[in-house]
């Protein structure tokens, strides 16, 4: 899950006196019903990898409203909200957009999004905590959960095997011994563990498990947290990982690490759990039947417990500046409900709700994403979070870190710095 935020946004320019989405029955028939139109922002995630629920929904919406043209734009992650910020100053807002759960927080501050019932959308009741808490601000819901992103590791079996591991690792001590193995044999170009430097979920979860944080809440103020003693511990244990088993560019983020997995130039990653799918699919795969020689596990940590994982994830928001609120929630509602879930469930994804989550851990094909869930984090929920994510505080960190161009030390002294002077500003 790729996350930027916005800035600012001028609530005086964005607040209309619209209704929240829907005044009454479930679907919000009384909010824009009538509209002939309904325009809709999705990532490239929902165009390239599940489609067929895009249209699922928007059928389930035709057949309510006949006549009514559902109009879709998609957006790459760093591309997006530069789009959205700009059209939210107009009168051309879309009227359902796709948020990361961690860009939330900001566009609510700052009264970018309709207020909407929770009860109007399936299993709301049963919202998974990290995606709930990402909709809601000052005791209030502005979007709804589409699915959850749990991180695990996947490795090659076969190249495991070459080296005499024969069983996934159980804890971290396994996990490095086998990749040491598997760095020997495969040489300096081959990376054992292809772990991009900038990703900063695969960081902090390392800053995490050692005891450490992002930032903390003192006394009501939000304090940068990464020159601990514990988040340099794990900060350290990261780099140790870049330096033995990284053996890519390491000034290149994550966004195509499934490509290079697809490609055999790795043994194993730690990533997304839909990852390991996408580099098997057909047109991704270059090693020849991947997809038989991939193998999911709970991702160990040095602490003796599994990494604790980044649950990200995706909302979907309504702008308040929408003229067809009503509708747009149906459409949510049709996307994100019952059999939506199970579309997403059978792409790799988490689903929005803790119900689902627990089916999944009775079937051997998802019980460890659904396990690996379980021991999770998410970012401070602090009203200057946007600006420490728009500004990629954390991805210069880590790219420093990672080659070398500043000591462990120096590098989360200067994002500390970097952070302390946002976090707390709305």
């Amino acid at each position: 899950m790729k996350r930027k935020l916005i800035a600012a946004i001028g609530v005086a320019g964005m607040m209309v006196g619209l209704a929240a989405c829907g005044d009454g029955d479930k679907g919000g028939d009384k909010a824009g019903a009538d509209v002939k139109e309904l325009t809709v922002w999705l990532t490239v995630d929902a165009q390239n990898n599940w489609p067929e629920l895009v249209k699922a929904a928007d059928a389930a919406v035709v057949k309510k409203h006949p006549g009514i043209k559902i109009k879709h734009e998609y957006y790459g992650w760093p591309d997006k909200n530069a789009k959205l910020d700009a059209v939210l100053a107009t009168d051309k807002a879309p009227d359902v957009v796709e948020m990361g759960n961690t860009e939330m927080l900001g566009y609510m501050v700052k009264g970018a999004f309709a207020e909407v019932d929770p009860k109007q959308f399936d299993q709301s009741d049963a919202w998974l905590d990290g995606l709930k808490e990402s909709v809601t601000y000052d005791g209030k819901t502005y979007g709804v959960p589409y699915y959850a992103g749990g991180r695990v590791g996947t490795w090659r079996k076969d190249i495991a095997a070459e080296v005499g591991v024969k069983a996934t690792p159980k804890t971290y001590a396994e996990l490095t011994a086998a990749l040491d193995k598997i760095q020997k044999k495969k040489g300096a170009k081959f990376s054992a563990w292809y772990q991009p430097s900038p990703d900063w979920y695969a960081a902090m979860s390392f800053v995490y498990g050692a005891g450490g944080s992002i930032a903390e809440n003192e006394g009501g103020q939000w304090k940068a947290n990464l020159s601990s003693p514990e988040s340099i511990k794990g900060l350290n244990e990261y780099k140790s990982i870049l330096d033995k088993y990284m053996h890519g560019d390491k000034t290149k983020d994550e966004s195509d690490r499934h490509i290079v997995f697809g490609q055999g130039n790795s043994a194993a990653i730690f990533g997304a759990a839909w990852e390991g799918g996408a580099a098997a699919a057909p047109e991704t795969d270059k090693v020849g039947k991947l997809a038989d020689k991939l193998e999911t596990f709970v991702m160990p940590g040095p602490s003796g417990q599994p990494l604790p994982v980044f649950l990200g994830g995706s909302d979907l928001a309504i702008p308040v500046k929408s003229k067809a609120q009503g509708v747009a929630a149906e459409w949510i509602n049709a996307f994100t409900g019952a059999q939506g879930q199970k579309g997403l469930l059978a792409k790799g994804n988490l689903p929005n709700n803790k119900t689902d989550l627990a089916t999944l851990k009775n079937d051997p094909k998802t019980v460890v994403p659904a396990t690996a869930a379980e021991s999770n984090w998410f970012v401070p929920m602090a009203p200057g979070w946007g600006q420490v994510e728009k500004a990629q505080t954390l991805k210069t960190m880590l790219q420093e870190i990672g080659t070398g161009k500043k000591s462990v030390e120096e590098a989360a002294k200067a994002a500390d710095e970097a952070i302390d002077k946002v976090i707390n500003t709305k």
